[in-house]
């Protein structure tokens, strides 16, 4: 007796951003969902900037262009948040 496997789809199908989390949905049906807190820039964002973003990285990646903002499905994926900054110059 065999086990169905369907072959995972890691590319990114949409996103939506609220006030509180970034979800995306993936091309094999998943959705990956984490707290906005994680990611500053698009936290900081306006609900306009938030909404302009643009699939790249051969599908697996996402970029906020007005906040230069980018992500990829592995890091969401393995809960990577955004590497902390610091502000001494």
């Amino acid at each position: 007796m065999g086990i169905l496997a369907l072959a995972a789809d890691e590319r990114v199908k949409g996103v939506n951003v609220t006030e509180d989390a970034l979800s995306v949905s993936l091309m094999d049906g998943r959705t990956i969902s984490v707290p906005l807190a994680w990611y500053p820039r698009l936290f900081n964002a306006t609900p306009e900037q938030r909404k302009n973003w643009q699939i790249c990285g051969g599908g697996y990646g996402i970029h906020w262009p007005d906040i230069d903002e980018d992500l990829s499905t592995e890091g969401l994926l393995r809960g990577a948040p955004a590497p902390r900054t610091s502000s001494k110059g």
